[in-house]
């Protein structure tokens, strides 16, 4: 099951989809994406897609700016309203792979669950590595593997699921170096396969997101500690522009 809290290319009826799946229910995969991508965040950041903000504010300790943004206009309002009192964050509104209007670069990237929504994801890399400083990262988190693709896919707007493969060719031919690349939430990936595929759910029951959350989540982030996934729900890596 998927940690997401933000909407991204929403159709008619299907907005909070992957809204919904980013609170309560979801507190230890959430924490599980912080830990995930801290580590390569420097004190400058810029996240892609952040719908209401959740994920991003984890970070506000850490940083010296922090740059929130979103396309669609409920949730760069929800933005606004979340980060008023802060002198340290900035509210954008774009879509890629549009030019990012940012008026200072910044040192990091963070793209949770967007790029996949993206059919130039090539040019959409492009445009955000003209804002990273160089030397900078960008932090790249996306669902594995087309076997996993679903309806809910669908209905949320996503392209595509990536494999190491197909992601490493997007990120390469968009001109930046790789430092991490693998699958990982294994666990998580087997039980999309028999929740979602198998089983023919449209799109995760949050009850069944709150028991995974409590019980899958620990187990997989246990063993990953020691071993390194052959497959995964999610793609994560981190590349460095030149």
């Amino acid at each position: 099951m998927s940690g997401y809290d933000r909407v991204v290319q929403p159709a008619a009826g299907d907005e909070a989809l992957e809204n919904h799946l980013g609170g309560d229910e979801a507190r230890n995969y959430r924490r599980y994406e912080y830990d995930m991508v801290a580590p390569h965040v420097g004190r400058s950041m810029l996240e892609v897609g952040s719908g209401l903000g959740h994920f991003a504010e984890q970070f506000l300790p850490r940083l010296d700016r922090l740059v929130v943004s979103d396309f669609d206009p409920y949730c760069v309002e929800q933005l606004s309203k979340r980060f008023a009192d802060r002198d340290d964050v900035e509210v954008l509104q774009f879509a890629l792979p549009t030019r990012v209007p940012l008026k200072e670069k910044v040192d990091t990237v963070v793209m949770m669950n967007v790029l996949e929504h993206i059919e130039d994801d090539v040019a959409a890399l492009r445009s955000l590595a003209e804002v990273t400083l160089p030397g900078g990262r960008i932090v790249i988190w996306v669902p594995g593997y087309m076997q996993l693709y679903g309806d809910f896919d669908r209905k949320v707007g996503h392209v595509t699921r990536y494999t190491p493969a197909t992601l490493r060719k997007t990120v390469t031919e968009a001109g930046l170096d790789i430092q991490v690349l693998k699958p990982i939430n294994f666990l998580g990936g087997i039980a999309w396969w028999l929740a979602v595929r198998r089983g023919g759910v449209g799109y995760p029951d949050p009850r069944l997101v709150k028991i995974y959350d409590r019980t899958v989540v620990p187990v997989t982030r246990l063993i990953e500690r020691f071993v390194r996934p052959p497959f995964g729900q999610t793609v994560f890596c981190v590349a460095r522009v030149r």
